[in-house]
């Protein structure tokens, strides 16, 4: 079911319940209050006629039916009848009709002394008059046939009226709800629209406002970073296929070279050397982009655990120095922690050693004393860590893409490396929920500094 019809039902559901229910008050109050009315009048003839019957000398039993026959206020099919104390019959309104009752009906009446019932199709209503020392029952009956007429109309009004009412609440529920979500139509067109080649194409917005135009707003800003991810993967696709040529057309001359002519043994070895050389730039570009694509995935699939960020540090330090003993890396804190906790974040050991030994690394490498400096430092929120290095710096504008995949500044052309690094980097720490930024000035030196919650 479509929602505008899901809307339209719903509403009309709703209106038809609030409709019927008041429908439901307005009938059973108004035939209650007809009814209580028509008892009222019944009671009200009873005590008239007991009154002229016992109070009024003048006028006989005769005289009392004739007045009761032509009174303004003659009830239909009216009838009245006065019993003694011995429930005899001393007085009947009209000779040819008579009121069907029980006779345990006159006693219910001496006890409770008013009753209100039914005889056949009319009201009947029982008073206990008391005057002189008698006590007189009086039982009044009629027909309230203006009453059931006016019933009746009412209930046929209403019946009209609520099946009007929820016919003209369909219509307009499902009018104004095609008219609410007309804008999600028109963005849907525009949706179906939109496809990998055309990803700059834009919702309209309108004014703002809305929640549908927030939507849009929203959905836009998906389309955006969609945009940016594709763009993303074209390039690193262009650059990563860029990287592997190159090795692999070194090891194609190599090959080309060594069955050209025939050469000798350290001429064959030298061959050797360079593929192996090749074969090792290509298996070192293999594995960082394996490892770039790995950090891609959700950050649910990756263990995190209680992680020291000074043995982090240390560890790092450890394998690059083991690795590269020529290389210094300095260690100090900013500040000293007034507990461990204020050092320990959420983390995947593994991955973390990896941002901060690649950094090590990088501020080593472009150095000219080989050296790099890095200081640890909390605060009451996060922990944090530097890098900072001697080197060849970069510009401003260079510091801007340096986290892109296989850019590299320009400076750093004669250092080996494929620019993977620092977009490692990056997306490890995106997955920790931290942060990483970069100061730099050319032919001065860089300050990389990575920031985690601690816990």
């Amino acid at each position: 079911m479509k929602i505008r019809n899901r809307i339209a039902l719903q509403f009309s559901l709703i209106v038809a319940t609030i409709l019927l229910a008041f429908s439901i008050v307005i009938y059973v109050t108004t035939t209650t209050y007809s009814r209580d009315d028509f008892y009222d009048r019944l009671k009200s003839k009873a005590l008239t006629t007991a009154r002229f019957l016992i109070q009024v000398n003048e006028v006989d039993h005769n005289l009392l039916k004739i007045i009761d026959r032509n009174t303004l206020t003659a009830l239909y099919d009216e009838k009245v009848l006065v019993f003694d104390e011995q429930n005899r019959l001393i007085y009947s309104s009209v000779d040819d009709h008579i009121i069907h009752y029980q006779r345990g009906l006159l006693d219910e009446v001496r006890q409770v002394k008013e009753v209100e019932t039914w005889s056949d199709d009319n009201q009947l209503a029982g008073i206990l008059y008391e005057e002189g020392g008698r006590k007189l029952v009086v039982l009044a009956s009629a027909n309230d046939r203006f009453g059931r007429n006016k019933q009746k109309n009412l209930r046929i009004t209403l019946i009209w009226g609520l099946l009007g009412g929820i016919g003209l609440t369909i219509g307009l529920g499902v009018f104004f709800a095609g008219q609410s979500l007309r804008p999600i139509d028109e963005i849907n067109t525009q949706v179906s629209t939109i496809t990998a080649r055309n990803l700059r194409q834009r919702l309209d917005e309108g004014d703002r406002r809305d929640e549908i135009d927030q939507l849009a707003v929203n959905f836009n800003a998906v389309l955006g970073r969609l945009e940016q991810a594709f763009e993303q993967q074209r390039s690193f696709v262009s650059h990563a296929s860029h990287e592997l040529r190159t090795p692999l057309a070194a090891l194609k001359s190599e090959i080309q070279l060594g069955l050209l002519r025939r050469l000798t043994a350290e001429e064959y070895e030298t061959i050797l050397t360079n593929l192996l050389s090749d074969a090792d730039r290509l298996i070192g570009l293999t594995n960082s982009l394996l490892f770039l694509a790995r950090t891609l995935e959700n950050i649910s699939q990756m263990p995190l655990a209680p992680v020291q960020m000074e043995e982090v540090v240390l560890l790092a330090r450890d394998e690059l120095l083991s690795a590269r003993p020529h290389y210094r890396v300095e260690f100090d804190y900013d500040n000293l922690p007034e507990s461990e906790t204020e050092t320990t974040v959420s983390g995947n050991e593994e991955l973390l050693k990896r941002v901060l030994l690649n950094l090590m690394d990088n501020a080593c490498k472009y150095s000219a004393n080989h050296t790099a400096h890095v200081r640890l430092g909390t605060d009451a929120r996060s922990c944090w860590v530097s890098v900072c290095d001697e080197g060849i710096g970069m510009t401003s504008e260079e510091t801007e893409l340096i986290f892109e995949p296989f850019y590299r500044s320009a400076n750093a052309a004669g250092y080996e490396g494929f620019g993977i690094g620092l977009s490692i980097c990056q997306r490890i720490l995106e997955l920790h929920q931290g942060s990483i930024t970069v100061e730099s000035r050319l032919n001065e030196g860089s300050l990389f500094t990575i920031n985690i919650a601690h816990l």
